[in-house]
């Protein structure tokens, strides 16, 4: 049984409005693609990646392959070479190349906007669906390592496995907001690098009440 938050959602909701104080408005890897397909195809180059690097690979390699036809009838070595920037770049390789065949073949060359359909796609887990669902409007939350840690460190939630500190977050905030989390959280982590200096921010935004 998942435990009840403790924190009441008025106060969770001024501490997200003080994280939201502290990050700039950098581009992450999933934001401002011309498709839904290439929105999904960073998003899952993007895991255990900068999102920087990211970008800049997704820039070439959507150059090269601009969309789920072409990227489909890629030689497997070519995407290697375009994307080895990228962190688990072979295995990555050949997930977004088989996710490109799921989706003409399954999909008709669509990418699915459903939760259940998306993580049956090769290369996207339940974190990857939720960050590209809530690109798309929907009520998602994706959890990464930045939203996991800080959700945990200010006590939104008292697990460190992503399925329960996702629901234990939709518990504790309106639908309405969902889509936010990820990405105030992941800007937050990645503007204060520095432990310290982010654990001397997050103790001062743990006091809001």
């Amino acid at each position: 049984m998942m435990k009840i938050n403790k924190i009441s959602e008025k106060r969770a909701l001024k501490q997200l409005e003080a994280l939201k104080n502290e990050i700039p408005l950098i581009r992450l890897a999933g934001e401002r693609w011309e498709t839904p397909f290439q929105t999904l195809i960073s998003i899952i180059l993007s895991a255990r990646t900068r999102d920087e690097i990211t970008i800049k690979v997704c820039k070439n390699l959507f150059e090269n392959f601009p969309n789920v036809e072409k990227l489909s009838k890629a030689k497997l070595k070519k995407i290697e070479k375009l994307i080895n920037p990228i962190n688990f770049y072979h295995n990555k390789s050949k997930n977004i190349l088989n996710c490109t065949k799921e989706i003409i073949k399954r999909f008709d060359s669509k990418v699915p906007k459903n939760f259940e359909e998306l993580i049956s796609l090769p290369g996207v887990g339940r974190k990857t669906a939720n960050v590209f669902l809530s690109e798309f409007n929907h009520d998602a939350i994706g959890v990464d390592t930045h939203v996991n840690y800080i959700s945990n460190y200010l006590k939104w939630v008292n697990s460190k496995k992503p399925e329960i500190v996702e629901e234990s977050l939709k518990e504790l905030f309106p639908k309405k907001i969902w889509s936010e989390i990820n990405p105030i959280l992941v800007r937050f982590g990645k503007t204060h690098t520095s432990k310290i200096k982010k654990n001397d921010l997050l103790d001062k935004i743990k006091k809001i009440r």
